[in-house]
């Protein structure tokens, strides 16, 4: 016969077993969970170490993440309606020639304001055509004044100028005669990239004044001259835009004035610019 401490034990017998069972239980849910986020951690950290190592598979998928998201921007912008949003490039500042003139030095700065209020063009791209011409310059051993008035007279600093016998850019360069040098910068087209052309334009002038054994003969050559009785005053012209910047350069006064014309039209002659520069090749 079943007494009453026979069932307070069997009670307790059962409640043992289950608060056994549980724990068990517990403890392998535990274990368990512990070992999972162990392996899930070792996987994040894997694939971490992975993708920092491999720079090309890093910023691979950075640019196709970048890509998705500005489709979707674009998508969404286009669907209502904004037609400039949906076409937006954020980093198409980065392609701009364009500096500010108070990033430059003071020197700088006066002639970069000075040429933008005489050849009425923007002063941000002009300083940054400063800030080339003297870096360019001064690795070169050529006037970075020098360098502005040939930019002056050839263009108006128009970057896209084309002379009647194919010479390009701001410094009016024959892009088919010099194309080896423009091989370094991806090919002619960068005849139209005005930082490329003034580098460019900068090789020739050095090889023209080189080869002259003068400035001012070097100047005949560049504009295509050298085989010509005079050259319409094209190097008086450069030689007296460069008094006046080296004037303003010195932080005198001087009135921008009226521009100059460009002087081109002697190089259109065949027997001119074209034989000239064909000449400093051989």
């Amino acid at each position: 016969m079943t007494t009453r401490q026979d069932i307070i034990s069997l009670a307790r017998l059962t409640r043992d077993s289950a608060s056994l069972f549980i724990r068990d239980i517990g403890n392998g849910l535990l274990v368990v969970s512990h070992n999972t986020l162990a392996l899930v951690g070792l996987a994040v950290v894997s694939v971490l170490l992975v993708f920092t190592s491999q720079a090309a598979l890093r910023a691979q998928l950075e640019t196709a993440a970048l890509g998705w998201l500005n489709a979707r921007h674009e998508a969404r912008a286009e669907a209502e309606g904004n037609t400039l949003l949906a076409a937006a490039e954020p980093d198409a500042i980065a392609r701009a020639t364009a500096t500010d003139p108070k990033e430059l030095s003071r020197q700088q700065a006066a002639v970069a304001l000075w040429l933008a209020r005489r050849y009425s063009v923007a002063p941000e791209p002009i300083s940054r055509l400063v800030q080339e011409a003297w870096a360019v310059g001064n690795r070169a051993k050529v006037e970075p004044t020098l360098i502005l008035a040939v930019m002056a007279i050839e263009s108006r600093f128009n970057p896209f100028a084309q002379s009647n016998v194919g010479a390009q850019g701001l410094m009016q360069v024959m892009t088919r005669v010099h194309d080896d040098k423009y091989e370094a910068f991806g090919g002619t087209l960068a005849a139209f990239d005005p930082v490329t052309n003034l580098r460019v334009g900068v090789q020739v002038l050095k090889e023209c004044i080189q080869r002259a054994g003068s400035l001012e003969e070097g100047l005949r050559y560049y504009v295509g001259a050298a085989n010509l009785a005079e050259d319409s005053g094209y190097a008086n012209r450069v030689l007296a835009e460069q008094d006046l910047l080296k004037a303003v350069a010195a932080g005198r006064a001087v009135p921008a004035g009226t521009a100059v014309r460009p002087q081109r039209e002697v190089a259109s002659a065949p027997v001119g610019g074209e034989s000239a520069q064909v000449a400093l090749l051989r």
